[in-house]
């Protein structure tokens, strides 16, 4: 089967489309025909060896994809071949995908394949933030680094639905408008104010009860500048590098918190996985949370799209479609 191959570490450049053997599904596991597998930036820090999961050379990117079930395993229950379902795994840039039965997403027919691609880790990311993570809450300010991004867009609009009161920021005005049409309150261009000026101006100097911050380096510093008394700092990625140390005494003035986050960590426990599915489902059902994929690059093109979500121009999901 075709398959995103990379066999040493670096830039997008190290991404071509070649030909690795097809999956099968092992007791436990679905192999599943993508249709759809989402990028990522977490991808870009697997191809340089700097995420989490090292790579083992030579190696499939991707964790996220939909499509239709191709086979199922021994004790994979309650999944059949041709159900359209999403699923967190990995190696999904590729036209077929090995995924974990107890990871595996039925997708509503309301939901198309790059819509289901879009699903598993930006949602779920978000949801938990703000409900497992956080108790958002009527009342609340949520602010939301990245906000026309993948999780940033998502995370928009989960807050507003539990009544919060959202600012975001992004790198443009063409973003700005954007984040204004999915519900933010207040949209922040940090290219041309200083965020955390214009989070406590926002707040009547209060600052912000929720932060999420995607970015790291040139953000996490100043959250701390504009988090409001009891808050709470989220760190879940370092699309800007990852931050300085933290001298934890810088908490006690505000009575802060801050907490790191990874998707990984609730998957092992199903209930509280389920919930997120739900829950988030229920909102698309009601319509008060839409997916974005802001652009669909073919297989072929992944190093493309992996320069492109880099140069952090994009909006909302991209994804590519074998």
């Amino acid at each position: 089967m075709k398959a995103v191959i990379f066999e040493k570490l670096g830039g997008p450049e190290v991404l071509h489309l070649g030909d690795v053997p097809k999956p099968e599904a092992k007791p436990g596991t679905v192999v599943i025909r993508v249709r759809s597998a989402g990028i990522n930036f977490a991808d870009t820090l697997f191809r340089k060896g700097q995420y989490l999961m090292q790579p083992k050379l030579p190696d499939v990117p991707g964790v996220e994809a939909a499509g239709e079930i191709e086979s199922v395993g021994a004790d994979a229950t309650n999944f059949r071949p041709g159900m359209r379902v999403a699923g967190i795994g990995s190696r999904t840039y590729a036209e077929y995908a090995q995924v974990p039965a107890n990871q595996v997403i039925p997708l509503p027919d309301s939901l198309s394949f790059d819509e289901g691609a879009a699903f598993p880790i930006q949602v779920l990311t978000a949801w938990h933030m703000l409900h497992t993570s956080h108790a958002t809450a009527a009342g609340q300010t949520v602010l939301v680094h990245s906000a026309a991004g993948g999780v940033g867009i998502v995370a928009v609009q989960i807050a507003k639905a539990a009544g919060a009161r959202v600012i975001g920021t992004v790198s443009s005005d063409s973003k700005a408008s954007l984040v204004k049409q999915f519900g933010a309150d207040d949209v922040i261009n940090y290219a041309t104010h200083d965020f955390a000026e214009e989070t406590n101006r926002l707040t009547g100097g209060r600052g912000a009860d929720l932060i999420l911050d995607a970015v790291g380096a040139t953000t996490f510093e100043n959250g701390l500048k504009c988090v409001a008394p009891f808050g709470h700092v989220i760190l879940y990625g370092r699309a800007g590098g990852p931050p300085e140390p933290l001298n934890v005494f810088r908490l006690f003035e505000k009575s802060a918190k801050v907490s790191g986050f990874t998707l990984y960590a609730v998957a092992p426990q199903p209930e509280i996985m389920r919930s997120g599915i739900e829950e988030s489902f229920r909102l698309i059902e009601q319509g008060k949370l839409k997916l974005l994929v802001g652009r669909a690059f073919p297989l072929a093109e992944a190093a493309e799209a992996h320069r492109f979500i880099e140069s952090r121009q994009s909006t909302g999901k991209l994804v590519l479609n074998p």
